[in-house]
């Protein structure tokens, strides 16, 4: 997250006609101490009953918590482009994902 909030005015246009949502099962009052504290620019929402993460199949039920997934929707509300599971850790991923964000904002 440290590195979307550091990247956020590259990757994602400081918000022009992007909207990054970051989905935890991770309890609301922990989230938004969290977005605070670390002064994200972006939102966070709750799944703490794990259901967005069962219907996009990202919660690991065996690990009782979300994996790490990327999902762009592009406008016409569909999946445009997905890395799961998000490699958070490897520079070119963030390369991939800001050349997907090009590719469907140039549409």
């Amino acid at each position: 997250m440290h590195a979307y909030r550091d990247q956020y005015a590259t990757l994602f246009r400081n918000g022009q006609n992007v909207i990054l949502l970051a989905i935890s099962t991770d309890p609301v009052d922990t989230l938004a101490a969290w977005a605070r504290d670390d002064q994200f620019q972006f939102l966070f929402g709750s799944d703490s009953g794990g259901v967005a993460g069962r219907l996009y199949g990202a919660f690991a039920s065996k690990y009782g918590m979300d994996n790490r997934n990327m999902f762009v929707v592009g406008p016409d509300g569909r999946i445009a482009y997905r890395q799961v599971p998000f490699r958070e850790i490897d520079p070119t991923a963030y390369t991939e994902l800001a050349a997907a964000l090009d590719k469907i904002l140039a549409n």
